[in-house]
């Protein structure tokens, strides 16, 4: 069973600097307010590279972790990304996690004119792709026959730091993909389903709190002996600290055509107080085992800060 006692941590995803700041001075800032990790998406959209932003934040920091929330396995070779990982995790001295999913946003393959294959095509790639990255981070020579990629006679340089490689996390919604994280990953990301590949009105259906119930118990069932020892993850789309908790969460619902007490309770959103927001992460981990909680900075970039000071190693 999904452990509920791992303790909490925390990352910050950033699509670029904050405003009015460079991006190597946001690194520093995000390290001093006590983060664990430094993440990036991996879309065509206005965002920073993730590549060489996590590479620069690295270099700058000494305890931050780096990483993507997700790379998306499409957008690039394993074996290209397995010398980027392993490339990053030398720069970074071991501080890498390597956060990976099937890709799941339409725009993306339709504006960079890409094949968006079905669900299931994708996540059989990313299962190819997981098993030719772990080779490649062996530094052995090896071959790989597989139904979409074939290698032969590679040995991939340079190793990671970090022995056997970088912990992985892989983000998923739906149950097939659920079932990968859980037999693959260290750290399972659980996402809403986002198989209409975008946040729609199914997606935000899934996010409500029986949909994540089912979604842990898919992790419990795939994950075997091994559920104990993964670590949960959620991000928070949408993260307010203020004293109108009430009014802020009417709010979201009202923005995601969805019930307010129902919106309360979904890992996608926190509202409220320092406190209120802290009682209500202990609540969640309870519930579901999120210990890896995944913020969106919102307005204030250091409003987030005495929750992380309050919980982190707790």
């Amino acid at each position: 069973m999904v452990s509920k006692a791992h303790p909490f941590r925390f990352g910050l995803q950033l699509h670029g600097p904050f405003p009015g700041r460079t991006w190597l001075d946001t690194a520093r800032i995000v390290e001093d307010q006590g983060y664990s990790s430094l993440l990036m998406p991996d879309h065509f959209t206005d965002q920073f590279g993730p590549m060489t932003s996590l590479s620069a934040a690295a270099a700058v920091t000494t305890t931050l972790k780096v990483g993507a929330l997700v790379f998306g396995n499409d957008y690039r070779h394993p074996v290209i990304m397995a010398k980027e990982m392993a490339t990053l995790d030398q720069i970074a001295e071991g501080r890498v996690e390597f956060g990976i999913g099937a890709g799941w946003m339409r725009t993306d393959y339709v504006q960079a004119g890409m094949e968006y294959d079905r669900p299931g095509i994708r996540i059989e790639r990313l299962q190819e792709s997981l098993e030719v990255i772990r080779k490649c981070w062996t530094g052995e020579e090896f071959d790989f026959a597989g139904e979409h990629y074939n290698i032969s006679d590679y040995t991939a340089g340079p190793v990671p730091h970090t022995p056997g490689g970088p912990k992985i996390m892989i983000g998923g919604g739906g149950p097939r993909m659920l079932g990968v994280a859980a037999r693959n990953a260290d750290i399972v990301g659980i996402t809403a389903n986002l198989k209409a590949g975008e946040v729609g009105p199914d997606a935000v259906a899934d996010s409500m709190p029986a949909s994540f119930d089912a979604k842990v118990a898919r992790i419990d069932e795939a994950a075997g002996d091994r559920a104990e020892s993964l670590e949960i993850s959620s991000l928070t789309m949408g993260t307010v600290v203020t004293e109108d908790r009430e009014g802020t969460l009417a709010g979201m619902a009202e923005l995601f055509g969805a019930d307010p007490d129902q919106i309360a309770d979904s890992p996608l959103l926190l509202a409220g107080t320092v406190d209120q927001i802290v009682e209500t992460l202990t609540e969640r981990r309870e519930r579901w085992g999120f210990n890896y909680v995944v913020v969106q900075p919102g307005d204030d970039p250091n409003a987030f800060a005495p929750v992380v000071a309050a919980l982190t190693g707790k």
